[in-house]
């Protein structure tokens, strides 16, 4: 069984990633490989929002098109990775240990936030997923906790990957060409996030709106930026821990598409 898997964060920007010809869809097709194979996958997505902790506990997940108005082709598309139920009930019981009420949903199936970026990873879909939802009304260091009270999971064969953006300003995506190079205020927020990300700066990547170059128009909604805390959480131990940068660029210009590894 693999031991000391790395958490891992990755911007998932548009759910057309899977398809378009960007250089994050490279990455993401070589990530899988670059890992060791992980019995189970815990995915923590910004497209599950909840009031308290929930985990996915459903043995056959279906595939959730939460978005509209894009290809037919992308409606089209399935992942039908077999839930993973023995890593739901770990979940529980670990968040349940560490004082963190949660819940059991078995009926939610992979939005896109998890299945894109896992079907770019693992085309197969031979490694079971369970998925752990955010709480947008909760504040950023409950995720560093719910990350931390995870880590044991990667010592366990598990493979725990948040899926989120490191910048996520939707209202100027329509600006900018896909490809087009990017703006200051996203670049200055990449650029930060990253510094603290790699220097294992844990107080201000919590205080992201504030001390984060325009922080608030980066991130409109804590949503896309939560997921990163639970994979520092899970990644980096008790002391927070230093982070590597895996993965930079952009598309239209304002969604950094960084990823992150942590241990």
């Amino acid at each position: 069984m693999p031991a000391n898997i790395p958490a891992i964060f990755v911007s998932h920007g548009a759910p057309t990633l899977v398809m378009d010809n960007v250089p994050t869809r490279d990455f993401l097709m070589g990530l899988g490989k670059s890992l060791p194979r992980p019995r189970a996958i815990l995915a923590v997505s910004a497209h599950w929002d909840t009031e308290a902790p929930r985990v996915t506990t459903d043995a056959a997940p279906h595939t959730m098109y939460d978005f509209y108005g894009f290809p037919d082709e992308l409606y089209e598309m399935k992942y039908p990775a077999p839930g993973a139920t023995a890593l739901a009930a770990r979940t529980l019981e670990l968040l349940d240990a560490a004082g963190v009420p949660a819940g059991a949903d078995a009926k939610r199936g992979y939005d896109h936030g998890a299945w894109v970026p896992l079907k770019l990873m693992y085309p197969e879909a031979d490694i079971p997923v369970a998925q752990l939802s955010i709480q947008t009304r909760r504040h950023p260091a409950a995720h560093l906790a719910m990350g931390r009270a995870l880590a044991p999971l990667r010592q366990e064969g598990v493979l725990v990957i948040a899926s989120g953006n490191a910048t996520h300003n939707l209202r100027d995506v329509f600006n900018h060409d896909m490809l087009a190079a990017p703006v200051p205020y996203a670049k200055a927020f990449a650029d930060w996030l990253a510094g603290n990300v790699e220097a294992g700066e844990t107080a201000p990547l919590l205080d992201y709106l504030s001390q984060g170059p325009n922080g608030a128009r980066n991130h409109p909604s804590a949503d896309h930026y939560l997921p990163l805390l639970v994979a520092l959480g899970a990644g980096g131990g008790a002391d927070g821990g230093k982070g590597r940068l895996l993965h930079d660029g952009y598309t239209y210009g304002v969604l950094s598409m960084a990823a992150y590894a942590w241990g």
